[in-house]
């Protein structure tokens, strides 16, 4: 992948909290457009990078750069203009309703307590009527259910107006309903508004069905990264999570899924 075609480009980036190395030498490029899962067992790393690529996390050693420009060298309004988070949405208690919430992805377009404008108001009605939510636009936070709350989440990070949206494992602690709800709506987001997403997964499945690119972290090192259909395979997996698969064909797609072996 040629860095001219890279929307987000990360060489030799290290991060380290304290004492403890969580990210070592890790390179790896999304291309404008792309749909990339990043997945891992659990202490690979997964959540620190892409916290690192919002600047949520600051620091560490090496180059991450976005739309070819430092990312220490924008201002925040800039790169939120650019880059959203859509965090896990477990424990959101806030004390304001969905839509005061939504508005306030608005901040890179407004002033500290300037009103909303028609555009903020625009925005926020057609985030709302994008992820199903506009009937909830009264209620309070505090009162949604976890699939509700996650598709609110999406919807402040889509009226950021940004074009890569970071997603960190948003269907955990998810019924599986609102499963199929968040990836009907992420595929949306990637196929008719060709965003550029990025988000952390647990769940091998459904990152081979969905996304068009894997990148796998171990032991916060790059384990593998490219095609989907690549990475399905015994001596990848194998590596990764030091366990053995069986694999499978999805009866809808045809595509490769798996399972633990010894479970069937």
């Amino acid at each position: 992948m040629s860095p001219a075609t890279s929307l987000i480009e990360v060489r030799n980036f290290s991060f380290a909290i304290r004492d403890k190395q969580i990210l070592k030498e890790i390179s790896l490029d999304v291309r404008q457009g792309e749909y990339c899962t990043i997945v891992g067992p659990n202490g690979a790393g997964k959540t620190t990078l892409i916290k690192c690529l919002n600047r949520i996390l600051r620091g560490g050693t090496g180059v991450i750069r976005i739309a070819g420009k430092a990312l220490q060298a924008y201002s925040q309004r800039e790169l939120a203009r650019l880059i959203s988070y859509v965090p896990q949405a477990n424990g959101l208690i806030a004390p304001f309703s969905v839509y005061e919430f939504v508005m306030m992805g608005r901040y890179p377009y407004s002033s500290p307590f300037s009103p909303a404008n028609a555009e903020d108001k625009r925005a926020v009605r057609e985030a709302l009527e994008l992820t199903g939510t506009e009937a909830l636009a009264g209620q309070a936070l505090g009162t949604l259910s976890g699939g509700e709350r996650q598709k609110v989440l999406i919807a402040a990070a889509l009226v950021q107006g940004a074009g890569i949206l970071l997603l960190d494992e948003p269907t955990t602690f998810l019924d599986p309903r609102h499963v199929w709800e968040i990836h009907r709506l992420l595929l949306t987001l990637h196929r008719e508004r060709r965003c550029t997403i990025v988000s952390v997964s647990h769940d091998i499945n459904a990152a081979a069905l969905i996304s068009e690119r894997i990148v796998a972290l171990k032991q916060g090192t790059v384990a593998f990264s490219g095609r989907t259909e690549a990475f399905m395979n015994q001596e990848t997996l194998e590596h990764i999570y030091e366990k053995s698969f069986v694999f499978m064909k999805h009866p809808g797609t045809g595509k490769t899924i798996v399972v633990p072996e010894g479970v069937v």
